[in-house]
């Protein structure tokens, strides 16, 4: 599946959806946030409705020509990110788009619902909120409580309050020479 996809579910935590769109727009790449059920919005676990600009249901998907610069990207909340876990045809395509070479990206709660049940996961480090790393670590990872972290094509995030670091961190698997860019655009302490 060529591009970058932010999936939203209803009860998406807010921050690591649109702080994560935020910063990958600012390094100029190109994202599109997709519901996974066939209504044109998403609701926040805030109450904020949401737009989205595609419908899982509704896409057409070819796994042609992707690579570890296709990029899957799933934020926590809840029940956001049970919302996702449970949805079966996004866990199928999160398989064969990680099987076809693409990248998987999860935030907060989503390490651990979601990208627990990637077949690949064993053997990488990842981040994820507290509470949730038990079911990272029965599949096979290794829980390390930073803020993000790039583990092959499998990136983590630890929280909200790490959204950017974790948009950051994809940005800079894509195109690494923009991450001092958006760093500053952003106002944020150069590392």
């Amino acid at each position: 599946m060529k591009g970058i996809y932010i999936f939203l579910a209803d009860g998406f935590e807010d921050v690591e959806a649109l702080g994560t769109n935020d910063v990958l727009r600012r390094a100029g790449l190109r994202t599109t946030l997709v519901g996974i059920s066939e209504e044109p919005f998403a609701q926040s676990s805030h109450g904020a409705l949401v737009g989205v600009e595609e419908n899982l249901p509704l896409m057409e998907v070819s796994h042609e020509g992707t690579d570890a610069n296709d990029v899957l990207i799933f934020p926590g909340g809840m029940p956001g990110s049970r919302n996702l876990a449970s949805c079966k045809p996004l866990m199928k395509l999160m398989q064969e788009h990680y099987d076809a070479g693409g990248s998987v990206a999860a935030i907060c709660a989503a390490p651990g619902l979601v990208l627990s049940q990637l077949k690949g996961i064993k053997g990488a480090e990842v981040t994820c909120f507290d509470g949730f790393e038990s079911m990272l670590e029965e599949a096979g990872a290794h829980f390390s409580p930073k803020s993000a972290i790039c583990s092959g094509r499998i990136i983590t995030g630890r929280s909200a309050g790490w959204a950017f670091e974790f948009g950051l961190k994809i940005v800079e698997k894509l195109c690494p020479e923009k991450v001092d860019e958006v760093r500053h655009a952003l106002y944020l302490k150069t590392v």
